[in-house]
C-alpha cells in the first residue's frame, strides 16, 4: 500500500481517504445483509496535497495530516482505484470534509 500512495499524490486541498469497513456482523454473530448495512461515514487520511492557494500565490495548509480519522459526507468524493491495491479509496477536497474525529 505504501508504494501505491507514494504514486498518487492529491493536488491543491484535495484528501485522499481509506473509508473504513462497514459492519458486516453483528457482535452476536448474525451477519447483515449488504442491503441492510448502513453507509460508511468515516475514514483515514491516507495522502493530503499542500493546500489550496490564495490569489497572491501563498498555501493555505490542509488542516488534516495522515492518518488522521475523519467524518464523511454520505455522497460525494471521487472513487480511486490503484492497480497494485485491491482497496478502494475517495478523493476529497478539505472542505467536504465534516469533521476530525479525536481518538
Amino acid at each position: 500500500m505504501a508504494n501505491a500512495m507514494k504514486r498518487l499524490i492529491p493536488l491543491l486541498d484535495r484528501v485522499l481517504i481509506k473509508r473504513a469497513e462497514a459492519i458486516t456482523k453483528t457482535a452476536g454473530g448474525i451477519v447483515i445483509p449488504e442491503k441492510a448495512q448502513s453507509k460508511v461515514l468515516h475514514g483515514e487520511v491516507v495522502a493530503v496535497g499542500p493546500g489550496a492557494r490564495k490569489e497572491n500565490g501563498e498555501f493555505v495548509p490542509v488542516l488534516v495530516k495522515v492518518g488522521d480519522r475523519v467524518l464523511l459526507p454520505e455522497y460525494g468524493g471521487t472513487k480511486v482505484s490503484l492497480e497494485s491495491d485491491e482497496k478502494e479509496y475517495h478523493l476529497f477536497r478539505e472542505s467536504d470534509i465534516l469533521a476530525k474525529i479525536e481518538n
